[in-house]
């Protein structure tokens, strides 16, 4: 029992640093106090299924191919959630485990996480799908539309940690108490400090285990909209505006987000850039061919035009939805910066600068890069 030392990934959702900076987390920091804190950056765009692939494959998008929740294919011309393994174009480190007959774990808040990360992970547990064990052991799982239902989670991660004892295991949460509370607000704080409760269980159980925690974005305070698609269309170019964020969740940003991918004639690139650069919000519209540079997206999975806002702006259709008063997202550059705690980490020397970089350390660790 003292021997086994599994390495556990842990991805809050919507871990902005403001949380765990103002919000007292005595768990989190014993971690610390064993490892290391830093903060990093999450891929761009910084939203749900881009930066939980590249935590598990240990890539960019350009590799792995998941470049938004929501995509638009130009040779079908359809619109798909990117909720499958079928989009997902490298090995995740389950995969990887599999073919050296590692056992994996995941445990999710998300449906859509376990149909997008699941396949290949010798056990998946997943808070909308519970397993009878589970309910039996610890209760049914809360909404997902809760501030619970993520310690839920957590809890079920560390049971079946306990009972299946896999070397590898990866826990991932929701956003819906960071999209609704700030840090300074008191259920903001309650949802923060019940994850560091769980965390110290599972370092209690666990006291060998290599523990990771990051984020896969952060979250901003938003109070402007900006519809890109309106804009271009009333200045005579025709195009087809695509929320990157867009994914079922809707009570948790009303599909508003600060990118977007613009679908839009080739002759109509430079003059669409010159026009949205120039529209309060905006921070940078640019080709696709600058976006696979700076972001290293793939080039056939992005729009020709894509566009990130500001800190105070979301992108969205104006004609299906109004800004709530209380609006938290993310999406943007803005929302890149996550903290990255290691505990017990072997290989101090390792780069910890992308939350993907738990990826990379963990395939290093186990000896995956060959499988």
């Amino acid at each position: 029992m003292e021997n086994y030392s599994p390495i556990i990934v842990i991805c809050i959702d919507g871990f902005d640093p403001e949380y765990f900076e103002s919000i007292d987390t005595p768990n989190m920091d014993r971690l610390i106090s064993g490892g290391f804190y830093t903060v990093g950056k999450s891929m761009w765009p910084s939203v749900t299924n881009v930066n939980n692939v590249s935590i598990l494959t240990g890539k960019y998008p350009v590799n792995h191919g998941i470049c938004s929740n929501y995509r638009y294919i130009q040779e079908t011309d359809e619109e798909v959630y990117m909720e499958s393994d079928e989009y997902i174009l490298s090995p995740t480190i389950f995969t990887m485990c599999k073919n050296k007959g590692i056992g994996t774990l995941m445990s999710t808040s998300k449906s859509k996480l376990k149909t997008l990360l699941g396949r290949d992970a010798t056990t998946v547990i997943c808070s909308e799908t519970p397993d009878q064990w589970l309910i039996d052991e610890i209760g049914d799982p809360p909404p997902i539309y809760s501030v619970e239902v993520n310690g839920w989670t957590l809890k079920a991660g560390e049971l079946a940690i306990e009972k299946n004892r896999p070397q590898f295991a990866y826990i991932t949460t929701t956003d819906y108490a960071h999209h609704k509370f700030s840090p300074q607000e008191s259920e903001g704080k309650r949802h923060i400090q019940m994850l560091d409760s769980n965390i110290g269980d599972i370092l209690n159980r666990f006291p060998n285990a290599t523990i990771m925690v990051s984020g896969d974005h952060g979250m901003s305070r938003k109070t402007n909209l900006i519809d890109l698609g309106q804009i271009l269309t009333e200045n005579g170019m025709e195009n087809l505006a695509v929320p990157i964020i867009k994914d079922k969740y809707v009570v948790h940003h009303a599909n508003l987000g600060g990118a977007y991918f613009i679908y839009i004639d080739e002759s109509l690139v430079n003059k669409s850039i010159d026009l949205l650069n120039r529209t309060e919000g905006v921070d940078l519209a640019m080709s696709a061919a600058d976006a696979v540079e700076r972001y290293h997206l793939r080039l056939e999975r992005i729009g020709q035009v894509v566009v990130t806002a500001d800190k105070d702006t979301v992108f969205g259709d104006s004609t299906l939805v109004e800004i709530p008063d209380d609006l938290r997202s993310h999406g943007s550059e803005h929302e890149q910066r996550v903290p990255i705690i290691g505990y017990n980490v072997k290989n101090m020397s390792h780069e910890f600068t992308e939350n993907r970089h738990m990826g990379t350390y963990v395939i290093d660790q186990l000896g995956l890069a060959n499988g």
